[in-house]
């Protein structure tokens, strides 16, 4: 099959893909953010000071933009006051965009550096909780874009930059952010100053803060790369358990077939205020219940540390090459530590999963078209189809080549931002083929091809006659198709690869004997929904 579809899809027009609508500002790149924070511990108000460092990127643009929401209603911050170089800087704060002019004479390729004061309650993005155990916690909550309710940062992945967390808080909590410790000093009248630092750059939303009484395991380390477990006191067990095995040996898997680790720690966190996983960068966030059961998408956040975090989309319609990537590489995880079998019980699960949701949003593509509305971010498409997507392209140019462009896909992206197109490049540079109808077929067009058909066994001529047909209502996808024919005495299937270019083919097959079945997608390398395929009398 692997060697069929770039020949097959030659007449499919690519999709021009679109982008999200967020305001960029290429004329500027951010580099690093240091954010100084007060938390109270019994009270959600922060008081806070942001040191942004800029560059310039073109020497027309006269003013800087920062994402942060404005007060109103109690909630949300307000602007004390900016400096650059220690001279007052004359800031508006309207609409939540903090603007800020460029100091006079700023060249292009020059630096600055603004320190913000300022601070309030968030609305979003940072919450005080009671967790399950009912003592008081602190949690970030950035995912997609609610970095700006409590960070004044360019709020949107394109725009990657290093960062620090100083934050002081009651001693009685452990607080954990991205990166490595720096320091942690205690203070007086029952207080502590604890700084992280990242020195990878990541976008907005991966950056994690969290504040709790928690329980600390330093669980030594894989590659080099110190594994820590932050859990509830009372849930130091179970989350000891769930965490650090699987973690080592996802870790290990991810190194040796993709690239090193791209941060200073791996920390598993028990989080309060959300379910199942965030992929937070090298501070990985699991909702507490699912800890205290013992349960968590382990493999599927670590997976994240290297698709999305490290190589980050730079759009937003873009988001499948994170959770399309995690959920593929979740189950390869699964193919290595538990066999074949379990890899395709994972695949045909996603694959029913997908079939729902393309009844529940009929004409969503994976790419996203133009997303303007943050609420329809995820979808089951970007992470059930996107794995298959992947899968697919591993059939199309062989396990081995589809190994090598992820290993290029990682090194040349690695803490940078990338596109679909970026992706397609890669892979036809490892394969040598033109995967532009592949992409296109199956990222930018919505739906799944439908096959139904017959088969009929000819003892005189000893031919296998296949009718196969799509009936989906929408045009006809061009498909590579294995056809197994199941012989008696045999465990596997004999693999006949054709390919379906129309609504119908029929295909003639030399068999000596009659099969005893035949089957489509034996080796279960194709997307698609199965109808009916029954044997003519």
């Amino acid at each position: 099959m692997r060697s069929l579809l770039a020949g097959l899809l030659l007449g499919l027009a690519a999709t021009p893909l679109a982008a999200d609508t967020y305001p960029r500002q290429p004329g500027l790149d951010a580099l690093h953010y240091a954010f100084t924070l007060t938390l109270a511990g019994d009270s959600a108000a922060i008081a806070a000071e942001a040191q942004v460092t800029l560059r310039l990127m073109d020497a027309a643009v006269r003013e800087v933009t920062l994402d942060l929401v404005a007060a109103a209603d109690g909630t949300g911050m307000t602007v004390a006051s900016v400096t650059a170089g220690g001279r007052p800087i004359a800031f508006t704060h309207a609409d939540d965009r903090l603007r800020l002019p460029l100091p006079p004479g700023l060249a292009r390729g020059g630096q600055v550096t603004y320190t913000i004061r300022y601070g309030g309650v968030p609305r979003e993005g940072l919450r005080v909780h009671t967790n399950l155990h009912g003592a008081r916690v602190v949690f970030s909550e950035n995912w997609p874009h609610r970095a700006r309710h409590w960070l004044p940062m360019i709020d949107h992945p394109y725009d990657k930059a290093t960062g620090e967390f100083l934050v002081t808080a009651p001693a009685s909590y452990q607080v954990i952010s991205n990166g490595r410790l720096i320091e942690t000093r205690d203070l007086p009248e029952g207080r502590r100053l604890t700084h992280w630092r990242q020195s990878a750059p990541i976008p907005s939303w991966l950056y994690a803060l969290a504040a709790a009484p928690f329980s600390v395991h330093h669980a030594g380390d894989v590659h080099g790369i110190p594994l820590q477990t932050w859990v509830f006191p009372e849930d130091r067990d179970t989350g000891r358990a769930l965490f650090e095995e699987t973690t080592r040996r996802a870790m290990a898997f991810f190194i040796e077939r993709i690239g090193p680790y791209p941060y200073e720690k791996l920390a598993n966190i028990q989080a309060t205020g959300m379910g199942g996983g965030v992929e937070y960068a090298s501070a990985i966030f699991y909702g507490e219940k699912g800890v205290a059961a013992g349960t968590g998408p382990v493999v599927h956040e670590v997976a994240h540390q290297w698709w999305g975090n490290a190589v980050t989309e730079d759009d937003w319609d873009d988001v499948w090459l994170s959770e399309g990537f995690a959920t593929y590489f979740t189950l390869l995880y699964t193919e290595h530590v538990e066999g074949r079998d379990a890899f395709v019980d994972g695949l045909r699960r996603s694959r029913a999963t997908v079939l729902q949701t393309e009844l529940k949003l009929p004409g969503t593509p994976i790419v996203h078209r133009n997303l303007d509305d943050m609420t329809r971010v995820l979808n089951a498409l970007v992470y059930q189809k996107g794995a298959w997507v992947l899968h697919m392209l591993r059939a199309e140019v062989g396990t081995t080549a589809f190994w090598e462009g992820m290993r290029e896909w990682y090194a040349r992206y690695r803490v940078r931002n990338a596109s679909t197109d970026d992706l397609r490049r890669v892979m036809e540079g490892v394969s040598g083929r033109d995967l532009t109808p592949f992409f296109a077929q199956w990222l930018t067009r919505s739906g799944v091809p439908r096959l139904e058909g017959q088969w009929r066994y000819d003892a005189a001529t000893r031919q296998v006659t296949v009718t196969v047909r799509q009936t989906q209502e929408a045009e006809a996808y061009q498909l590579p198709i294995e056809i197994g024919l199941g012989m008696a005495g045999q465990d596997v299937p004999r693999l006949e690869r054709v390919a379906l270019t129309g609504r119908e083919a029929t295909f003639t097959l030399a068999s000596d004997t009659e099969p005893q079945a035949v089957t489509l997608d034996p080796d279960t390398w194709l997307l698609f929904d199965p109808g009916p395929f029954t044997r003519e009398p």
